[in-house]
């Protein structure tokens, strides 16, 4: 049940976790988390899987298999180059009106699961991570792609920025989430 759990989790956060976040949020030891990741890099760590589970420096993470490297590429260039989605174009006002701005912010505002969408906009270039250590967590900003391909030189050309950068009803819905129990492992 464990091995299962933490497939989940891995799958959903898309990024490197560390072993002891993980035992701490699922309150088992660290030794009992090293014994569910080993059955999982197991079960998942062999040519006839497309994904392996990667442990490096006390954090794990999904990623996917080397011998498809070639494939996975390709298909990330095509995704890339293509036109943004509209929950894309969503995410991506979110992140320019309100930014610097949390996942879980994004997704509080949202109200969607944006993990996928953040991973397409950094591959595009459009956003760029930031580790946040008031927030303890990271933060999205647009990058200068996104102002250059606007043709703008600063945020603040944005239409209505100062309107919904400032938006009280926004601040209002994001105090909601500061006020709730740390859900970062999901």
């Amino acid at each position: 049940m464990l091995t299962t759990k933490l497939e989940a989790i891995l799958f959903a956060i898309a990024k490197p976790i560390a072993i002891t976040q993980l035992s701490k949020q699922l309150n088992v030891s660290n030794e009992v988390v090293h014994e569910a990741i080993t059955v999982i890099k197991e079960k998942f760590n062999t040519s006839n899987s497309g994904i392996r589970l990667f442990e490096l420096d006390g954090k794990v993470q999904f990623v996917s298999n080397p011998d498809f490297g070639d494939d996975v590429s390709a298909f990330l260039k095509k995704e890339a180059s293509g036109p943004l989605t509209r929950p894309s174009l969503e995410t991506l006002a979110v992140i320019a009106y309100r930014g610097p701005v949390t996942k879980p912010e994004i997704e509080q505002i949202r109200g969607v699961n944006c993990a996928i969408i953040l991973r397409n906009l950094l591959i595009r270039g459009l956003v760029e991570e930031k580790e946040d250590t008031t927030r303890l967590q990271n933060v999205y900003t647009v990058s200068m792609d996104f102002l250059r391909e606007l043709g703008l030189h600063n945020l603040n050309e944005l239409s209505q920025f100062v309107d919904f950068h400032e938006n009280e009803k926004i601040q209002q819905l994001l105090s909601e989430i500061e006020n709730e129990p740390s859900s970062d492992v999901v």
